[in-house]
């Protein structure tokens, strides 16, 4: 069995294998616009700075109309944004968000890549950015994008400016201008050519855009009518799109389909200036390299001669096609063009052909059992030659299923490229320079197919995955999981320890292997403890078992890291497991370091038992249960029916107004629960759309003000308030160490029955009152927050603590 490993280089560039679908199956329509494309040599790479900034109709139209290799470069994963599906964050929503982007491009038709650039939040201007960013590194990974991929023309989103809307945003626009210069000069980025060429596109242009309250259109720039329909497909560039864009669930962008005409707009930004065409004076034809212009003949001819009917009557003519491909000196087309008339040949034949492993999780150094099937449907003569290099000579009869066992090591985990090390804020770690750019890991294992087609020999690779058959979803495809032997879990990122208790933490083992025998050993900051010292354990494969220490903070230092090393004979573990699932994408699985953050926590706390009505997703109530309080989960039913005066505080979880559509019938029970002398507390929302704009007892507005600088200074309005005073004295020190931003959406114009509690701004800005309100209404308080709790909780920031204690305490 030939076993690839992270790199022969250029291969996993150009050959993104689609891990939903291991073996394409093509329509006869398909086979024909893969023909069309097959004729067609050109490139376009759109550049923006997250996922949903690229504009899907304009991909779709230039991938399956026009036919050109298309491509999104987003500079992040979209790490700092807020989640609607779950309560992942950060790294872990940026591998939602990755994934997302990935099911849309399979759709629209276009490629997917990144840069080491991660998402840390709203900034307002690039030069914000930029101060998180190294911009220079992540200018070098544009550039190493554009010397690959060699776009004959560069799109870019967003303005250089602030009607950009978003400092990354503007940032992307400022990177690919420079990397569009960058990438043809030989002296800029000289490390990188020694796998690749300089490479000039020949325009860079904004797509202009109508969207935001901002129209940056204007009937003189350049335009085109991207609302085609493609007789082939059987649907619009819009509709497609639309398709595209709703993959992007975790940010709620479901897209009605268009149909009907619609304009592109664009300004030119360096390079030629078209008059006329986006693609003006750019060839497209096979003449455009030596020795193409017979290759594109012949491709005219099998479109004139192909039947849908049957497509394996072009399997002749194809074959011819590829044999010339290959005599090609022009490396670049000869590689993308072989795989796109490999994939043609497979189809028109109709041979299928995959590998899957036995079973979904492997142990590293294990051996994993493979299935290899494959059938021919059609009557073209097909042998299997070879799996790589095990000869094989069977013929393929039409019809006819079969299947190989083999086997192969499990010689890497399957750890995401860019989460393998901790990283800054800002930017990933990338150990292996030639992984930069790639959406995901290479495969960890591939099985290398050689068929016999029609006395031709052609060679395919297929990824190893994992497949199974759900009762409700039917046959399911997962990618191959490799762990290490045993990984230890531990259960949150960060606790707190209040008033220098001990308490314990859960562990949770897994074993990925029989006979794991060894011990668990605490690591923690310095003068802690733990009890115990150390805990043995003894797995077989699945197995898992609970373990917890119970750590007692030092008296000298509050917070520091807490980990475990798993020691197995003389070797060293030390990672967790945690698998994302959500249907719309494949399951990822990642391995994180077994650490969490230790804060000890000067903390009081009024109350104890607090409901919480869920919203978009957040991790709210289980940072509350380590403060000590019951937290329970409401239905709408709860609150219709139940006597909420059992609670000492309700909470409304992050955009629960946005998302819940049952909050206009809560929220008259909610209000009369205040009224009653209850405490409700609700999180930001965003301002469009809400559920109700009759958030609280007096009207507010929310608005999209927000502070993005976490260290922005914070003064309190009101410091003799109740709120800022019981049960724990707040001051400006306990605004130190919050993470990612102060709060986002703040509220504006409130009714003069509330409170302004804060004052804070970024800097040049003016101050905004509207993070924190609070009224008094009946017996009760309301209160309302745009401060990023639900970052800082998760991240055990003691003054986020502390004051969140304080907002849910009863009125006095």
């Amino acid at each position: 069995m030939k076993i690839r490993k992270l790199l022969p280089v250029f291969i996993f560039f150009f050959s993104l294998i689609c891990k939903a679908q291991t073996s394409p199956e093509l329509s006869a329509s398909e086979i024909k616009l893969g023909l069309e494309k097959l004729n067609t040599l050109g490139s376009v790479l759109y550049i923006a700075a997250h996922p949903d900034d690229e504009n899907t109709r304009l991909l779709t139209y230039v991938a399956k109309e026009k036919k050109l290799r298309t491509a999104y470069l987003s500079l992040t994963r979209g790490d700092g944004g807020q989640n609607l599906i779950g309560n992942e964050q950060a790294e872990l929503l940026g591998l939602i968000r990755t994934q997302e982007l990935l099911a849309a491009r399979r759709i629209d038709g276009a490629e997917q890549f990144f840069t080491r650039a991660n998402d840390f939040g709203f900034s307002k201007t690039a030069a914000e950015t930029f101060k998180i960013w190294n911009k220079e590194q992540i200018l070098a990974d544009a550039v190493w994008v554009i010397r690959r991929f060699r776009p004959d023309v560069i799109i870019t989103r967003f303005p250089e400016d602030a009607r950009a809307g978003h400092g990354q945003h503007a940032a992307s626009a400022i990177i690919a201008r420079e990397a569009f210069w960058a990438a043809a000069d030989p002296a800029r980025f000289p490390e990188q050519l020694k796998f690749v060429q300089p490479w000039q596109a020949k325009r860079l242009l904004w797509n202009t855009f109508n969207f935001g309250g901002t129209n940056t259109t204007a009937e003189d720039q350049l335009k085109l009518d991207a609302g085609g329909y493609n007789t082939l497909l059987g649907k619009s560039y819009g509709e497609i799109a639309a398709l595209s864009r709703s993959c992007h669930k975790s940010q709620g962008f479901g897209a009605a389909k268009q149909r009907g005409q619609a304009i592109e707009y664009f300004q030119p930004v360096a390079g030629q200036n078209p008059k006329k065409d986006l693609f003006e004076d750019i060839n497209q034809s096979w003449s455009r390299i030596a020795g193409g212009a017979e290759i594109g003949h012949l491709i005219n001819q099998t479109i004139q001669n192909f039947t849908q009917e049957d497509p394996a009557k072009s399997v002749p003519a194809l074959l011819n096609i590829l044999s010339k491909i290959e005599k090609l000196s022009d490396t670049y087309w000869k590689t993308q063009k072989e795989k796109e008339i490999k994939a043609l040949i497979a189809a028109s034949c109709g041979l299928w052909f995959e590998s899957y492993a036995s079973e979904s999780e492997n142990a590293l150094g294990d051996t994993v059992k493979i299935l290899s099937q494959f059938i021919n449907r059609s009557n073209i003569p097909v042998g299997l030659k070879q799996i790589a290099a095990l000869p094989q000579n069977i013929a393929l009869k039409n019809g006819i299923l079969k299947t190989i066992e083999t086997s192969a090591p499990a010689s890497q985990i399957t750890e995401p490229y860019w989460l393998a090390e901790n990283h800054p804020i800002g930017m990933y770690k990338v150990g292996n320079p030639l992984l930069i750019g790639m959406p995901e890991n290479p495969e960890p294992i591939t099985v290398t197919y050689t068929f016999e087609i029609a006395n031709k020999s052609i060679s395919f690779d297929r990824p190893v995955v994992y497949k199974f058959t759900d009762p409700v979803r039917g046959e399911v495809y997962q990618p191959l999981v490799i762990a290490p032997p045993v990984t230890a879990s531990i259960a949150e990122n960060a606790y707190i320890f209040t008033n220098g208790n001990a308490r314990s933490i859960q562990i949770q083992l897994k074993s990925f292997k029989n006979g794991q025998s060894g011990v668990v050993e605490p690591v923690l900051p310095a003068g802690w403890k733990a009890d115990p010292q150390k805990i043995n354990f003894n797995l077989n494969k699945d197995a898992e078992q609970s373990i917890e220490f119970t750590l007692t903070p030092g008296e000298n230092i509050n917070s520091g890291i807490f980990s475990v090393n798993i020691h197995i004979g003389d070797k060293i573990y030390n990672r967790g497991y945690k698998t994302i699932m959500y249907e719309h994408i494949p399951a990822q699985s990642i391995f994180p370091l077994a650490e969490a953050r230790l804060e000890k926590v000067d903390l009081k706390t009024d109350g104890k038992r607090i409901g919480y009505l869920a919203g978009a997703g957040d991790k709210i109530p289980e940072a509350l249960k380590q403060a000590g309080y019951e937290v329970i989960l409401l239905k709408e039913n709860e609150i219709l029916k139940d006597n909420l005066a059992g609670y000492d505080a309700i909470i409304a979880g992050v955009r629960a107004y946005n998302v819940n559509k049952r909050m206009k019938f809560i929220q008259p029970k909610l209000m009369d629960y205040v009224k009653n002398g209850g405490t409700y507390l609700v999180q930001y929302n965003t301002n469009t759309p809400l559920i109700t704009p009759d958030i609280g007892p007096y009207p507010f507005q929310v608005s999209r003000n927000r502070v993005t600088e976490e260290d922005a200074r914070v003064t309190i309005l009101a410091p003799q308030h109740e709120v800022l005073n019981y049960p724990n004295k707040i001051s400006e020190k306990d605004f130190e160490g919050w993470v990612q931003e102060r709060g986002l959406y703040f509220t504006t114009n409130p009714a003069p029955q509330y409170t302004a509690l804060l004052e804070m701004h970024d800097q040049d800005e003016a101050p905004d009152k509207g993070s924190l309100i609070v009224a008094d209404y009946g017996k009760g308080r309301f209160i309302y927050t745009s401060l990023s709790f639900f970052r800082q909780l998760p991240a055990g920031v003691p003054g986020a603590y502390r004051l969140f204690v304080n907002l849910i305490a009863k009125k006095r």
